[in-house]
């Protein structure tokens, strides 16, 4: 923020510097300030939501909330064993050190925004053969969700990596073999969906540019995904841009 204060009286500059410094405080000050909105408070879960019961694993949603009544985690409660033992809970997102992160069996973490066309940015990391996604316009439901996927895969089993517009039959949009990062290293993913183009940018380096001439997913939320017990999926940052027609 440029500052013209100094040109000022007294108390017009401690009343410039006292904006700025609530600027700074205010995420949604800033956003406003670069149209940028941010889908992650840093604090606990606000503005996200899951899917009850996620998959057929679970019966159930149990939210954790702090002193102030925020959500700060979701957990799945298992289907009960035949034999009458009650399932477990299992953590499946938490916001922890100031991050999102995920795990445990396949769930997806949803956003309560959609929308129809943006620039979408997450700063990420995953585990040694973990595998996790990037959706948007995406369905709320359970289970693997409709919607477009940006992979988020560094070593896991599956060859499609990040950086990948996960369409399986659709050669031109899978990046193969070689991830444009390593596992638990922080990366930078990027979705631009305007209309039918989908381009996909991993650190400043475009992977995908592709024309969906179906238009198969037009508008819906954004959602993180959590794809199976192995993964630990981590989510620094995550906001998104509308594209204005």
């Amino acid at each position: 923020m440029q500052s013209r204060c100094f040109s000022r009286p007294l108390v017009v500059f401690a009343f410039c510097v006292a904006v700025g410094f609530a600027a700074i405080s205010n995420p949604a000050a800033q956003a406003a300030d670069d149209e940028w909105v941010q889908l992650f408070n840093g604090k606990d879960l606000t503005g996200w939501k899951m899917f009850d019961p996620p998959s057929g694993n679970f019966k159930s949603v149990k939210q954790t909330k702090n002193n102030a009544g925020k959500v700060t985690a979701f957990a799945g409660v298992e289907k009960d064993k035949k034999d009458g033992t009650a399932g477990k809970e299992v953590i499946l997102w938490q916001v922890k050190d100031g991050m999102i992160v995920g795990g445990g069996p396949a769930s997806h973490l949803f956003t309560d925004v959609e929308a129809e066309n943006f620039h979408y940015r997450v700063e990420a990391k995953i585990n040694d053969k973990g595998n996790s996604g990037q959706y948007f316009r995406t369905k709320f439901g359970p289970g693997f969700p409709q919607g477009y996927e940006a992979q988020i895969n560094a070593t896991h089993g599956d060859k499609i990596r990040t950086g990948s517009l996960y369409m399986p039959n659709v050669k031109e949009v899978l990046v193969l073999d070689t991830a444009p990062h390593k596992a638990d290293e922080f990366f930078t993913q990027e979705v631009i969906a305007n209309g039918d183009h989908i381009q996909i940018i991993v650190n400043g380096k475009k992977t995908v540019d592709y024309k969906d001439s179906k238009k198969t997913y037009t508008k819906g939320h954004f959602a993180l995904q959590g794809h199976d017990p192995g993964s630990v999926m981590t989510f620094k940052k995550i906001e998104y841009k509308p594209i204005k027609k």
